[in-house]
This record gives C-alpha cells, structure tokens and sequence, in this order.
C-alpha cells in the first residue's frame, strides 16, 4: 500500500477524509499493530520519518550559476576588452569587484538554504508504538506508515496519523496554524476538502498533545506528511526577487545598448576606411566606457551601509538584496498570532447573563480552574493570572474530570460547610444543564426568553471574535462528599468568561506608520474570520474585504490574483494557501514582504520578495526569513523600510549617473568619430576618464537622502531610467558638441590637444552634475555628504592638473592655452546650469506622467 501526499498527488484526497476502510480494514484489524519484521521492510521502502531533504546543488554550481546575470556577463566582457588593450589594471579592478559582489551574495544567500535542515531537527524524539502485539518505544524516524502510535499528555505527534481511538484528547497545532487555542480530537470521518487545521480526526507530524490519551494509526511519514510539504516547499528554488528581476532587465538593456554602440563604431569606421584593429580598440573602449563597472559595488557597498544602519535599529539582515525589497515593498502580508498580537491568551471579560461585569463570574471560574486535576488549558492559565481572587478557606471535595462529549469539567468545593458544585466549559453544553440564571446575585427562572437572551449574548461576544467558556453552579448539601455526572444538571448560569489573543500595543502606530508610508497592510492567518476581524479593528487596520482558505481554494490563479489585490484579511489559511497569495500578489506587480515567526509561515518567507521574522520564531522561520527583527515591535520594521528606501536612494543616484553622463559620452564619441579625422578620444582615455569618475562616485553609498524619496515605496523603473539617459544624454552630446566646436573653430586644435580639452570637459560635467541630479530639490539645497563632496572635487581637480603633469605626456595629453581654459570653464557652467533647469522640468514632466 502507497501512501501519498496531497501536495504531490493533488487528485487523491488527503488520508484524514472520506471513510476509514482502505485505510483501516489491512492496517488496523486487529490491536496488535505491525509485525517488526514488517516494519522495517516499510522503513526502507518509505524511507526514515524525517521530512524531506533537499539535495542542494554543489557550492562551485551554485556560485558559477551567478554569473549568468547580464550585468556581471558585460562586466565580465568589459574585464576581457581591457585586457586587450593592455589596461591590466583596469581589467583587475573590474574583476575583484565583480567577485566580491558574487561572493558577497553567495555566501548571504547559501545560509538560506539550510532552513530546510532545520526542519529535520525538530521532530527529534522517541515515541511509543504498538508491534507484535506489545507496547514498545522506537526513535521517531522509525515510525512507518501503519504503525499504530500511542499518545498521551505532554506527547510530540510523530507522524501524520488518524485517530483510532481518543480520550478527552486536546491536540495544540501551534507549530502548523500559528494560533495558540488547543484543538478537541476524536476519531471519526472528515469531509472532502477539510485542511489540516480543521481535521478533528487526525493528527500531525510536530503538533503537540496538551490533555488526554488516544490511539491514532499512521499514514503518512516524513516528506509525505504536512510538515514534509512545508520542507518541500522550503526546498525548492527562491523565486527571484524584485531586485533580482530588475537589475537583470537592467543589465539586458546596458547589454544590447552596448552592442549596438560598437556595431556602429565599427561600421562608420569600416565606411571611413580607418584601420580595422584601432576601430575595433576604440568601440570596445566605448563599451566600455559605457559599461557601470562600479555598479556591483555601489551596490554592495549601499546596501551593507543600509543592513549596518538596521543592525543598530535591530533589524538583522541576512540577504543583502533584501534591504532595497524592503524599500520597495509596497504590500506586507502579515500573520496575526505572534506579530499583530501577543500568542498568549488573555482573559477578557467575565460577565453574568445581561452582559455586565461579575466578579462573582470571576471567582467561579477562578476556583474552577485551580482546583480542577489534570492539564491545565491555555484558558485555564489566562483565568489563574488573576491573582487578586481569593481562594482561601475553599477545599476542593470531588470532580467530574473533563471529557470531550460533556465538553465541561465540574469541581465539588467547601467552603465553612458550604458545598458547591462549580461546572465550566463550553456555552451550549452548560447551558443546556442550566434551569436558573443569575442576575444580581439573585437566581432566576431560565425561560425560553431567558435562555433566548443568554444564547443572543454568547453569539454576540463570538462575532466580536472572543473565545468563550460559560460558568455555572448549584448548592449541594453539606454532607454530599462524590460527584457524579448526574449531578450536572438543574444549574445556575453565572455567566461567560471571553478570551483574545491581545493585540500588540506599539503594533498600531506602527502599521499606522507603515500605511502612511505607502505599504498596504494585509493579514494573512489561519485563525478564524471573527477573531481575525476583531484584531484588525483594534488596531485600527480597515478591513476591504475578507477571504477564507475555503474561498482561496475554490479560486483559480487569476481570479485569486483579483481578488487578492482588493482583500485586507485572509482566514483560514493553510500554509500552501498564504504561500499562492503572495505569488498571486506578486503576479500583479505589487513587491511583497511576509512577516510570520511560525513553520506554518516558513513557505510564505520562502515566496514572498522579502521574508521579515522575529528572534524568538521558530528556527525554521528565522532561516528561511531575509530579516529578522531582534525587538518584537512593528516600529523596529517600519525604522528598516526607510533604511531600505534610503539604500535604494543612493543605488538610484549611480545608475542616473553612470546612464546619463557615460551614454552622453559614448554618444558624443561614437557622433565625433564620423566626423573627426581622428579619435576623439585615444582608447587609453577613455578608460582613464572611466576610471576617474568611477573613482570619484565612491562616496555615494556614504551620501545623504531628502526626506521626500522615503515618503513613498520605490523600485527600479526601467522606463524613467531610459527617459533620463535619453534627456540628460542629450544635454551632455549638446554641450559635448559645443566643446567640439570651441576646439576646432576658435582655438584650431590638432588631435592631441582637442583629446585633452574634451577630456578635461567631459570628466568634469559627468563629475560635478552629480550635485545637481542627486536630489529632486533646488541643488543648493539638498546638501551632500562631505566624502562624496571630497571624492568629486578631488577627481576634477585630478582631470583637470594630469595635463599639466609628465604623466599626462604619457597618456597624450597636450597643455591647454589658458584661453581653452577659461572657454571650457563656460561651458562647464553653462551646462551644469543647463542640468539643474533640465531636471527641475524633467521630474515635473514625469511625475505628471
């Protein structure tokens, strides 16, 4: 017999629906559970119960598969063309940058992959099984499918299994729904359909047994179970990020850009008869030229700035990339146990029938709980924190203990020879033993209208999305000294005690803040509507519109991708399901962030472009998580969304830079070169006036921000990018022809001096406009770092003395008259002026649209 996985075989019903017979009938006939002999020929045809174990691809594959990335692939060329021309050094420095970027990100990312690993470890424990007819304990990675396993208080769930038998069993499924609330268990059928979360029938693999005995058979081990789903899930490769994308469409357009450069160089070279290996040199040092070598590092370099400034804010950052997925984000999807709130059940209210407060309610359910025998439930402990109720002079006498078909647990107490039965549990099973109803401390007929009332309050504190146990008592005589089951019955109704799982207190400024920011907040749990409901109120989140994991399920992918766009909170979800509504988002352009501490939340990390968890999550969701908050407050994470968007601020300042500056200088030379009986720039230059400016943008990552770029979410866009290396490259060939102009028609230049004067003009525009297209503002009134103000005047005080110098002789370099100079010094001025009116205009335009 085979059993499979629903994940892996979607058209089979999970093992816990439908009837028990196939399942059963072999496996389950008789109590004397599997022969061993049998058990280990299924441990090696199923495998040990452990969940599955990626096979990761060897280190040096993983490494050299990242430079398939365009951007590094025409960095890798640019590396090869410099060798070629016998600029070695250049060719090194583009190579070290190169590997330090991949290396950078190799190693951040590989310790992504060991979230799965961890999944293995946290089911390490022994468990008893029933074989050849005797009770034995076996390692848990033993377990097969068919053996009958025995669970008791305090047990971890070995396996995916199906009850056969149960005893006031109380299953806490925390580590796969996230929500803290013990679930009753019983043997029976469940509906095609049912999700793990809502199957009473069966248990599974890592959940925990809180009260109770029960008998449960296996049918699912390992990588087959629903723990086994999530590692799998977690297996799989990363979906490429936001940034990923975009810096490889990037790098797509500078690839072809460049191509068609050098095609044409070569082909107006080849119309003009010039030598084939000196215009083959020249249009590969326009390649060059073109080419943001320091663009990998500016990255690196921006973003380890941006992860340090959210290390002392305690966001650690494990994947570099995630600190501009994070300025970008502009939806967070959000679990709700443990991030909105604080996962631990909180008591309330305690009220009488009418709704108003009872202290009388209180102490009932007080006593009730202290001296009831057994586990206590998380509810039990939320009524015992109240510590100001007096318990003294009460002596517990007998108990009704617990039981899942009475659903009510009843103490026998006395108190100065008073003896009282107090009954608690669920509202219709003590309601339905009830013949009065207390109001004011006076008894009162329960009538239909009365009862009507009671009932009316008890949906009403549901919809408000409480968790409620219903309290009632009765008088018995002095001497009664055992209670018995019939003895719950013609009671008093004190009242309802409410729980909640208490928002966080500094989570609604904080998703306040982030709102305002630009990110829509999303939750996404497996907790019921009603309760996820009355959180999202509380803290003030308005709520558009709901779903449910049952109406995920029936939505097909475009229609979830609608749907999802136009939905504030998702109920319960499986884990599978949080995970397609991230993908459904990101399919319809939003970048998307998950924040979830939870190995139900493990898979949604995993999807989404930027995977947020806390320290004390699970080890599971710290590996798989991009961030990881070591302060549990929503405050800490909106603090890195800024430092995100102030990273992404600083990368935007280099790209407008090295688009704009260098394609309106390759544009100018590839133009000069048609018309100029010589090289407007000897290739040597070329790399030198690379080098400089290259130099000379250093300091950006180190520049400040305007406030006015962290207000809004922010991404790369392609788009802008070619309508500002269009405009501004423009504005540079004009100004670029001017200075042709000047050298040939006022001054008569040769070859030698006309490639200094352009030199010395062309590297210091592209170096000094950084201040004018750094912000958005008036110029003069953005004020930039002093190290890239260093940096910058540095270089062009470099460009512009290096002719003067023996060194300059070497590179071909002629003196200029002092009269070149002073024209260039216009020209230089009337362009950055030029570029400050050009980007004033620009940025309206565009944000008009």
């Amino acid at each position: 017999m085979k059993h499979r996985s629903p994940r892996t075989h979607p058209e089979e019903p999970p093992a816990w629906c439908g009837t028990q017979d196939a399942l059963l009938s072999r496996l389950a006939c008789s109590s004397g559970g599997l022969p061993e002999a049998e058990a280990r020929e299924r441990l090696v045809r199923y495998g040990p119960n452990t969940p599955e174990q990626h096979t990761r691809r060897p280190a040096w594959v993983d490494f050299l598969t990242r430079f398939a990335n365009p951007l590094v692939l025409v960095l890798l060329v640019a590396s090869g063309v410099s060798v070629l021309t016998h600029e070695l050094t250049s060719s090194a420095i583009i190579v070290g940058i190169v590997l330090m970027s991949v290396t950078l990100d190799f190693v951040q990312e590989r310790r992504a992959d060991d979230a799965a690993a961890r999944l293995r470890s946290s089911v390490a424990q022994k468990t008893t099984v029933v074989r050849d007819g005797a009770e034995r304990e076996v390692p848990a990675r033993e377990i097969v499918p068919g053996d009958v396993v025995l669970l008791a208080a305090g047990s971890l769930v070995p396996a995916d299994a199906r009850l056969l038998e149960a005893r006031d069993l109380f299953v806490n499924q925390t580590l796969l729904t996230g929500e803290p609330y013990p679930v009753e268990k019983q043997p029976g059928d469940a509906p095609a359909g049912t999700e793990p979360s809502e199957a009473r029938n069966a248990v599974f693999m890592g959940t925990s047994v809180i009260s109770g005995t029960g008998r449960a058979l296996v049918f699912a081990t390992g990588a087959r179970t629903t723990l086994g789903d999530i590692a799998h899930a977690l297996a799989g490769p990363t979906p490429s990020t936001t940034f990923e994308r975009d810096t490889r469409h990037f790098g797509m357009m500078l690839m072809r850009l460049t191509v068609l450069l050098v095609l044409f160089v070569l082909m107006v070279s080849v119309y003009a008869h010039r030598p084939l290996l000196e215009s083959f040199l020249f249009a590969v040092a326009l390649a060059v030229g073109l080419t943001p070598e320091l663009l990998p590092m500016v990255l690196s370099v921006t973003l380890s700035r941006g992860a340090m400034r959210m290390a002392a804010r305690q966001v650690i950052v494990k994947r570099l990339s995630a600190v501009h997925d994070l300025g970008s984000m502009d939806v967070l999807c959000t679990d709700k146990t443990g991030t909105l709130t604080e996962a631990r059940i909180h008591l309330e209210r305690y009220e009488d029938a009418s709704g108003r407060e009872s202290e009388q309610v209180l102490r009932w359910a007080w006593l009730n709980s202290h001296f009831e025998s057994g586990l206590r439930s998380p509810m039990d402990e939320a009524i015992l924190a109240h510590e100001e109720v007096d318990g003294r002079g009460w002596h517990k006498v007998d108990e009704v203990p617990f039981d899942f078909e009475r659903r009510r647990v009843s103490v026998l107490l006395e108190h100065e020879g008073r003896r009282v039965l107090v009954v608690k549990g669920a509202p219709e099973d003590v309601l339905a033993c009830c013949s009065q109803y207390e109001r004011e401390g006076v008894p009162h007929a329960l009538d239909a209208e009365a009862r009507a009332g009671v009932r009316a309050r008890f949906e009403a504190l549901g919809a408000e999305g409480f968790r409620v146990l219903a309290v009632a008592w009765r008088e018995e005589s002095p001497d009664m000294q055992v209670a018995h089951l019939g003895d719950e019955a013609e009671l008093v109704f004190a009242g309802f005690t409410s729980f909640l799982d208490p928002p966080r207190q500094s989570a609604r400024p904080a998703l306040q803040a982030l709102i305002r920011a630009g990110v829509k907040v999303k939750v996404v749990t497996g907790d019921n509507e009603r309760v996820a409901l009355h959180v999202c109120r509380q803290l003030g989140l308005e709520v558009e519109g709901v779903l449910t994991g049952a109406e995920v399920g029936a939505l097909d992918d475009p229609a979830l991708q609608m749907r999802a766009a136009r939905t504030t909170l998702f109920a319960r979800v499986a884990p599978g399901q949080k995970s397609r509504v991230i993908r459904a988002l990101r399919l319809r352009g939003h970048v998307v962030g998950y924040l979830g501490d939870g190995i139900n939340d493990a898979p949604s990390l995993h999807a989404a472009d930027v995977g947020i968890s806390v320290d004390s999550a699970v080890d599971v969701a710290r590996e798989a998580a991009d961030l990881l908050l070591l302060r549990h407050d929503l405050a800490v994470l909106y603090d890195g969304v800024l430092e995100g968007r102030r990273a992404f601020g600083n990368v935007m300042k280099y790209i407008r830079m090295g688009t704009s500056s260098n394609f309106g200088n390759m544009l100018s030379m590839a133009g000069a070169s048609m018309l100029l009986p010589f090289l407007p720039l000897r290739p040597i230059q070329i790399l030198l006036n690379n080098l400089l400016y290259d130099v000379s943008e250093l300091a950006i990552p180190l520049d400040e921000v305007d406030a006015e770029q962290l207000e809004r979410p922010t991404r790369w866009d392609l788009r802008f990018v070619r309508q500002f290396m269009a405009a501004f490259g423009t504005l540079s060939s004009l100004f670029d022809a001017a200075t042709f102009g000047v050298l040939l028609l006022l001054f008569h230049a040769n070859a030698a001096l006309f490639q200094t004067g352009w030199f010395m003009e062309s590297l210091t525009t592209q170096v000094l406009v950084i201040f004018v297209i750094r912000t958005r503002r008036d110029s003069l009134r953005s004020r930039p770092s002093r190290w890239l103000l260093a940096s910058s005047l540095g270089v062009v005080v470099v460009a512009n003395v290096l002719p003067f110098t023996p060194p300059g002789a070497w590179f071909g370099f002629e003196p200029p008259p002092p009269a070149l100079l002073g024209a260039l010094a216009m020209l230089v001025m009337g362009y950055l002026l030029s570029a400050e009116l050009l980007k004033r205009w620009f940025f309206r335009r565009y944000a008009a649209g």
